[in-house]
């Protein structure tokens, strides 16, 4: 019993001295890295700067130390922006104040178009914790190319978004869907949802966009807020779109076996990307980049399957030509866009590097050509047929005129079943 009060005592004893120790470093000012942790920051986390233009920033700190502190601003690329001065110097004091906030001004010189991540680094090292602590800089050639980009940004997704609705009241005008090819709804449908997929994991995850910059460590995230709307605005309009081929008159039309097997191609390729991220094998910014892939490659395809079918019709009845044009106007000014941004920051790796985004403007371009074509040069006249009775009134006025002209100004060939010509009786349902 007497030895292990003995110990109790003794370990109560050094608990004593450590809690006595503790205080003396507090009261004599010892260096302590929790007392100052995070007491440092800047007003400013992004910068926008023109090149050989300069900018004033502060680094804010709170309370003083009592030791010299050299705060180094680390630039990713130096070629790209400057600071002056390189070194912030904190001199200590004998007494430090606590609460009280001193600033320093730096000054940022953009030196080339780039974009630029700065940190800060603290020596003697425990005293602040700078870890958090960034600046994102971009360096661009022109603040008007900027704006201008910016504008057409929103130009091409209104232009690109309005695009679905000519169609849409198309089909609600004539209450028919026959003419639009049930394969490009489908294959529309499965692109859109893998591009939101795109656009909103690299616009709104932090770890995807820290995989994307550590693989592009000079670019900018080359998805944009419009972009993101536009995907989903793209997935909801073409939903509309199925469901009228449920409502209105399709005839037989419906989604081929050659069409049924794309999708599910594309299906497989999900599935099977998806699983090898949740087995650890790739990154999410490869899945993505996979389901952008599938986006490029449906981009590439969709416009086959109708423009075969108006040349199999040798007519594009049925086929909104108004969602051709505003197509065009969107596919043009997202490829100028990009060319801007790439000239303005001189990052032509995003030009590239968004294979979807450009891939989508620039297919657009060609086949909306082709389409424009089918429609006001190939099968110009368009024509639509109807089969009426020949023994009525109706059928012997109008074989007198075998082509009218409705009030809307297309026409119409009229295709008698049979008439008497010279006591011979024409069946047009026979063979020739």
């Amino acid at each position: 019993m007497a030895r292990r009060t003995e110990f109790i005592c003794g370990s109560s004893s050094h608990r004593i001295m450590f809690v006595k120790f503790v205080v003396a470093v507090l009261f004599l000012g010892l260096p302590c890295a929790q007392s100052q942790i995070n007491k440092m920051y800047v007003d400013v986390t992004d910068v926008n700067l023109l090149v050989d233009e300069t900018r004033l920033f502060k680094l804010v700190q709170i309370g003083e130390y009592n030791e010299t502190l050299d705060v180094a601003i680390k630039a990713q690329h130096p070629d790209i922006v400057q600071f002056a001065p390189p070194t912030v110097v904190i001199p200590g004091a004998e007494n430090p104040n606590t609460t009280v906030e001193i600033s320093y001004d730096i000054c940022a010189y953009g030196k080339s178009p780039g974009h630029s991540e700065v940190s800060f680094n603290v020596t003697p090292s425990g005293y602040v914790e700078m870890d958090t602590v960034f600046i994102l800089v971009t360096i661009m050639h022109s603040h008007a190319i900027y704006i201008i980009s910016y504008i057409m940004g929103w130009i091409y997704f209104v232009s690109w978004s309005v695009s679905f609705y000519p169609q849409i009241y198309y089909n609600f005008k004539r209450k028919s869907v026959v003419g639009l090819n049930f394969d490009f709804l489908a294959l529309n449908l499965m692109g859109f949802t893998m591009y939101s997929l795109f656009n909103c994991g690299l616009y709104f995850s932090k770890d995807i966009q820290a995989e994307y910059f550590v693989r592009h460590p000079r670019s900018l995230n080359p998805v944009q807020l419009n972009d993101v709307f536009f995907s989903l605005h793209a997935v909801f309009a073409t939903i509309v779109t199925i469901i009228q081929c449920f409502a209105y008159e399709r005839e037989d039309q419906r989604v081929s076996m050659t069409g049924r097997g794309i999708l599910s191609v594309f299906c497989l390729v999900v599935v099977v990307s998806a699983s090898l991220v949740g087995a650890g094998t790739i990154a999410w910014l490869d899945f993505l980049y996979y389901c952008s892939y599938i986006k490029l490659a449906i981009t590439f395809i969709k416009y086959v399957p109708q423009a075969y079918m108006n040349y199999k019709r040798k007519s594009t009845v049925g086929w909104s030509i108004g969602n051709i044009f505003l197509d065009f106007i969107g596919g043009l000014l997202s490829i100028l866009q990009m060319t801007l941004n790439a000239y303005n920051y001189n990052d032509w790796v995003s030009f590239f590097g968004d294979a979807t985004k450009f891939g989508l403007g620039l297919f657009s371009l060609v086949f909306d050509i082709f389409f424009m074509l089918q429609h006001y040069v190939f099968y110009r006249r368009d024509k639509e047929f109807m089969v009426v009775d020949g023994n009525s009134n109706s059928s012997e006025e109008s074989s007198q005129d075998e082509e009218t002209r409705s009030g809307d100004g297309r026409e119409y060939f009229l295709l008698i079943d049979n008439w008497n010509a010279d006591e011979k009786k024409y069946d047009l349902n026979g063979k020739a």
